[in-house]
């Protein structure tokens, strides 16, 4: 497997749309991306000592967190009204390989931060509701 461009890793959040269609927060510098999930013990005396897990079962989740450089772009804006409202969104996660996940998001964090004699950031964290679908 190749190695891959940490800039070509996106994060991009739908228009709201019935099919949506995607664009990308700009300003990013940096996107991370955490698959987690709980595992269920099925672990009995007949383990002989081993635990054991039930496949398929728990809960998974998907969490990404971001920061960059503020911009004012429309794809900021929208990610701001969602975590004001609470409210989940659409995003997309999308890979210099071509791989791409889909899913709904709620905004768990929304920072700003700047110095005096420099540029505006922020750094974001979602949550992910529901099944994160890979295309």
């Amino acid at each position: 497997m190749a190695a891959e461009r940490g800039s070509a890793f996106l994060l991009k959040i739908g228009d709201g749309a019935a099919t949506p269609s995607y664009v990308t927060v700009a300003g990013l510098r940096t996107t991370q991306l955490s698959i987690n999930g709980d595992a269920v013990a099925i672990t009995n005396k007949g383990s002989g000592g081993w635990r054991e897990l039930l496949s398929g079962a728990g809960v998974r989740s998907v969490s990404v967190a971001a920061s960059g450089i503020f911009t004012g772009s429309g794809a900021e804006a929208q990610v701001k009204a969602l975590a004001l409202s609470g409210a989940l969104g659409s995003y997309e996660l999308s890979f210099e390989s071509g791989d791409r996940m889909r899913g709904d998001f709620l905004v768990t964090r929304l920072e700003y931060a700047g110095d005096f004699n420099g540029e505006r950031n922020y750094t974001l964290a979602l949550e992910s509701s529901g099944e994160v679908v890979p295309l």
